[in-house]
């Protein structure tokens, strides 16, 4: 094996946010003649960049596992340059400077302008909106702001990414425009906070007004939404996905606990009572939705009774989708300063898997409700003789697949396909189109 001369590798870890990044940084790279790969199977070209993450300690310990796997890949002679970027190298770049020299240099999360000019091109401000699209081509991530104005407690994105920055909203339509000549056809809006859109550049939220406009974007046929905040939801944008149109009825919001305690300790802004009358109303006025939301567990000072109460709330409410995370101490964050009754690690282990096991019986449950019906599903991929697809209550990776048995029919990755769902598991449904 030798190295490719010319060629430069893009690793992308962490969240879609971060994808999309690097997606942008390809684009910029591609017309101007470099020739790039994401996420290679094997490192053997000249330069590297690797995308990093610095959310949670496991995320930074996979950024640099993954830094030093390239380090070690040089040292055998099949890389040449290492540039690291992301939120690892912005939240730690002084440090990592010194502690992993081997690295040709580090950059920040909004510096893709310097990569480019260290790399011998020159950043193209026309090409805004413009992408080379790494998933499969059906469909794509959109971004439509930057950072976050939220103070929650234990969160340190907006130490990395700085106070919320919306797009614009002719830009946003006009890079999903774009993405629609390249055959997407699903678009997934992200942000780190979704319903905040608008706010500092309009003075108001927008994401209502946002979606309509998307709506009107020929060719486009799923809109979904993730990371939408709970405290002080837009009503508006719950009537929009209720009317007949392309906003797929899912819902991405994390609660992150129901106690009254906790919620006021990580200040999310919302209360127990809130909390359950928001997703009465989310419920009522979009019927059929799909909520996945994202918990947390072991948060300083959770007691026993918080977590039954966490529990109840799980149980009580039977949420599609569920997330957990194990609170992980982020330097910097107002909880790391001023939280100083821990739980540990053995009893945050043990939280995480009581309420996974619960979620686990509820998505059989609502699985196997779904024997018999017939369901419009958008096949991602092939995976040996059966195709794997979504429907519109799920989105790629993180939710529920449907795998179609092919027999000899024609099936073509990217179409949509009304599915006969005949079987389910707690995780995955199975079907035949007809």
């Amino acid at each position: 094996m030798r190295t490719h001369p010319g060629k430069i590798s893009i690793i992308t870890l962490g969240c879609a946010k971060n994808l999309v990044d690097s997606e942008v940084l390809m684009k910029q790279l591609l017309v101007q003649g470099y020739e790039t790969v994401h996420n290679p199977d094997e490192l053997n070209t000249e330069t590297v960049i690797i995308n990093t993450c610095g959310f949670i300690h496991d995320a930074r310990q996979e950024s640099i596992d993954m830094i030093m796997q390239v380090i070690n890949a040089r040292k055998q002679g099949l890389v040449r340059n290492i540039y690291v970027m992301g939120c690892l190298s912005q939240r730690y770049k002084d440090e990592l400077v010194k502690e992993i020299p081997e690295v040709t240099r580090f950059f920040g999360v909004s510096e893709l302008p310097q990569i480019v000019r260290e790399l011998g091109g020159r950043f193209r401000k026309e090409l805004v909106g413009e992408r080379h699209v790494t998933t499969p081509s059906h469909y794509a991530y959109l971004k439509v702001s930057e950072g976050c104005d939220r103070q929650c407690s234990f969160c340190a994105i907006p130490l990395i990414r700085g106070r919320q920055v919306s797009r614009p909203v002719d830009e946003i339509l006009s890079e999903a425009a774009y993405l629609v000549t390249r055959g997407v056809r699903e678009l997934i809006l992200i942000a780190q906070d979704l319903t905040a859109y608008g706010t500092d550049r309009y003075r108001k939220k927008e994401l209502g007004h946002l979606l309509t406009e998307l709506e009107r974007v020929n060719g486009l046929d799923w809109i979904r939404l993730h990371y939408a905040y709970p405290a002080a939801f837009p009503h508006e944008v719950l009537q929009i996905m209720a009317s007949p149109g392309k906003i797929c009825k899912y819902l991405d919001i994390p609660f992150q606990h129901i106690s009254d305690k906790i919620l006021s300790r990580m200040r999310r802004g919302i209360s127990r009572r809130e909390t359950y009358q928001l997703i009465d109303d989310i419920r009522k006025t979009v019927p059929g939705i799909a909520l996945r939301t994202s918990l947390m567990v072991g948060y300083p000072g959770e007691s026993e009774e918080d977590f039954r109460e966490l529990k109840a709330f799980v149980a009580g409410m039977r949420f599609d989708r569920l997330g957990v995370f194990i609170y992980s101490e982020e330097e910097g964050t107002y909880a790391a300063a001023n939280e100083r009754n821990t739980v540990s690690p053995g009893v945050k282990n043990a939280r995480y898997h009581e309420i996974m096991e619960i979620q686990r019986n509820i998505s059989l449950g609502k699985n196997l409700e779904k024997v018999g019906q017939v369901m419009k599903v958008l096949v991602d991929r092939q995976e040996g003789q059966h195709y794997i697809g979504r429907t519109q209550y799920d989105s790629p990776e993180v939710d529920n697949e449907v795998v179609i048995s092919s027999l000899s029919q024609n099936i073509r990755t990217g179409e949509f396909y009304s599915v006969r769902i005949s079987g389910a598991e707690e995780y995955d449904l199975y079907g035949i189109i007809g």
